[in-house]
């Protein structure tokens, strides 16, 4: 699956910008048929990043969500405000 197909766009809730300042992670509405590691692979190359740890889940409206948790050494408040989040 080509990278850029994977990851349909960034979630921006209260509770999306909280996980990104206390856990480091960012959330994302992703491809209903992307794996993980299509995921992982995809957040990896288009931000540069190094991912820890991807979890999905399929939200009541049939999308595929995404939370993807970064390795400690990045930041995911730094890629948030690269993407125009904050």
């Amino acid at each position: 699956m080509d990278v850029y197909k994977v990851i349909v766009r960034p979630v921006v809730t209260e509770k999306a910008v909280s996980m990104i300042e206390t856990e480091n992670k960012l959330t994302f509405i992703v491809d209903r048929r992307a794996t993980k590691s299509d995921i992982k692979r995809a957040v990896e190359e288009i931000y540069g990043v190094k991912v820890e740890k991807v979890n999905t889940l399929i939200t009541a409206r049939g999308e595929k969500k995404a939370y993807v948790k970064l390795k400690p050494e990045y930041s995911a408040g730094e890629i948030a405000a690269k993407i125009g989040l904050f």
